[in-house]
């Protein structure tokens, strides 16, 4: 039991990392079995629609601007002077704990705005694309409108989880969402199982509300009070201390989109519903690996900042390599597994395969997600100083990626697709982010 405790330490797994890697685990287990209903319950176009409707949700980062990334940096370098007392309230420092009640209210005014437009205009262009695209008889309209109003209401309580994470409340914050991603989950059997069809989507997002909003109101109400009594008298400048941050990260959530979510509307568009139906079932296998080798990292984010504003570098530097290390070795060995997976259903010709991508474009996908993940990890290190040195990264390689994965995957499909995206991470992605990480670590700690 030593023996197994002392691995656990060395792997860098706390409570927080357990919780998160207990949450991708379940995602894991969840996602095959889920694959399986939608097999079952959907037709191969309702599954496209299904899919493409998930992919459109992802335009967020074009209204939320990085807001959501830049309240988790500022606060936890205010939180390296505060802490949570025994009545859940935040006690410390008064010119920080103002500062941090100060970055919260302008975020959250902030949200309500962006959900305002994101329903408006995600709202009207998916129907115009979706209209255009699909020619089918199945009844999308719908759901999509009901699905793009409660994304906007889930939409507006992320940016209190964010807050909380910087607020050094990991633990507790990955807890709640792996009970948010259990409940989800069976919500989407049901719904699938009791035949509502397109309806999945909007369940999901609506379970994830309204779990988002019982830990906001009930959970943390006396850590959130004064976010909305308290008018601070010493205030975050927005202008001169997040906006310089903020611009380049919205320019990168941008381009992100670019770099995750446009294979499945853009085979939808070319090919129709059911290779899209494919890359987006596929697509949610490798994000669920994804997600489950950036645990480790993304629960030690808070932790970053307030090394940085420690200026404690060498610590910062050895808990970077140790997290980031497990991260890749999670992801490689994920990947090998999925790429068998895959290659065996195939072989083997189940019935879900014709779901999934065939084996080769499957792996060429899967191998640019390891690739990419180096610069997942480079970029939350860079972050933790409150800059954004990646934003020429993510435009180079979000403009390239969907220029390359645009022109090969409308010609040859999800083969096409897989090559351009796997031909970024290689040539661009892995290169630049590296050179981009190099430099700035050396300029910044030396300074």
């Amino acid at each position: 039991m030593d023996g197994f405790i002392k691995l656990l330490k060395w792997l860098e797994v706390d409570r927080a990392v357990m919780f998160a890697v207990l949450s991708k685990v379940w995602s894991l287990f969840a996602t095959p079995v889920t694959l399986l209903l939608i097999s079952s319950y959907l037709d191969p176009e309702v599954q496209g629609l299904y899919y493409t409707f998930l992919s459109l949700m992802a335009l967020q980062p074009f209204v939320e601007l990085g807001f959501c990334i830049v309240i988790t940096q500022f606060a936890s370098h205010e939180w390296a002077s505060l802490k949570l007392n025994s009545c859940g309230s935040i006690d410390g420092d008064e010119g920080a704990r103002m500062r941090l009640i100060s970055l919260g209210r302008l975020v959250f005014k902030w949200c309500v705005g962006s959900s305002i437009i994101f329903v408006l205009l995600v709202g009207t262009g998916g129907y115009l694309f979706l209209s255009q695209s699909s020619d089918s008889d199945i009844a999308w309209q719908g759901p999509w409108f009901v699905l793009v109003l409660v994304t906007g209401l889930q939409f507006w309580s992320i940016p209190f989880l964010s807050l909380l994470e910087g607020c050094g409340q990991v633990q507790t914050v990955y807890r709640f969402r792996f009970i948010q991603g259990v409940l989800i989950t069976l919500a989407i059997w049901l719904t699938l199982y009791f035949g509502f069809g397109l309806w999945i989507a909007v369940i999901g997002f609506g379970v994830s509300f309204l779990s988002s909003l019982y830990l906001i109101v009930i959970f943390y109400r006396n850590f959130f009070k004064p976010f909305f009594n308290i008018k601070p008298v010493v205030q975050i400048q927005w202008r001169g201390e997040i906006w310089p941050m903020q611009w380049r990260l919205a320019v990168g959530g941008m381009m992100s989109f670019f770099m995750v979510s446009i294979y499945t509307p853009i085979l939808f568009h070319y090919h129709g519903a059911t290779l899209a139906g494919q890359m987006g079932m596929s697509a949610q296998l490798i994000t669920a690996l994804n997600t489950l080798a950036m645990a480790w990292v993304a629960t030690r984010v808070p932790r970053y900042g307030v090394l940085v504003a420690q200026k404690k570098y060498a610590e910062l530097d050895r808990l970077f390599f140790k997290t980031s290390g497990v991260s890749m070795g999670v992801v490689i060995v994920g990947a090998l597994v999925l790429g068998l997976l895959v290659y065996g259903l195939n072989s083997m010709s189940y019935p879900i395969a014709q779901r999934l991508l065939p084996p080769l474009p499957f792996g060429l996908f899967i191998a640019g997600t390891v690739l990419g993940q180096i610069a997942q990890c480079q970029s939350a290190y860079l972050r933790a100083h409150k800059q954004e040195p990646f934003m020429i990264y993510s435009i180079v390689c979000g403009v390239i990626n969907v220029s390359l994965v645009w022109f090969l995957g409308s010609k040859f499909g999800a083969m096409g697709a897989s090559v351009g995206y796997l031909s970024v991470m290689i040539f661009f992605s892995v290169p630049l982010g590296s050179y981009i990480w190099l430099q700035k670590r050396k300029q910044w700690h030396i300074a």
